[in-house]
């Protein structure tokens, strides 16, 4: 499934893929470089109907990195093309009640 995540302004922009970890959706992206990580999970959520209960990570898989959802595309020095994927935080614990 393909549904695009477009969030558009003025300035200098950036084209990337997003995708979710699952990989069941996909978007071609293009966003200002002022534009944070927790927008684009944020945007995701609501595009794509992802559970809003959970907590998400997103990581630039084309080099490996971990980004941190208050930083901005301009200050992570991505390029045109780099493949974002966001990922739900797995907690791990005891269900004993």
């Amino acid at each position: 499934m393909n549904d695009d995540v477009v969030i558009v302004d003025e300035g200098n922009e950036i084209s990337l893929i997003v995708r979710t970890a699952d990989q069941t959706r996909k978007a071609e992206i293009s966003v200002p470089t002022e534009t944070s990580f927790g927008d684009i999970i944020s945007e995701a959520i609501n595009n794509w109907s992802m559970d809003k209960d959970v907590d998400y990570t997103i990581t630039n898989i084309s080099n490996g990195t971990s980004l941190d959802p208050n930083e901005t595309i301009g200050k992570a020095n991505l390029e045109n093309g780099n493949i974002l994927e966001i990922q739900p935080v797995l907690v791990a614990g005891n269900d004993s009640k």
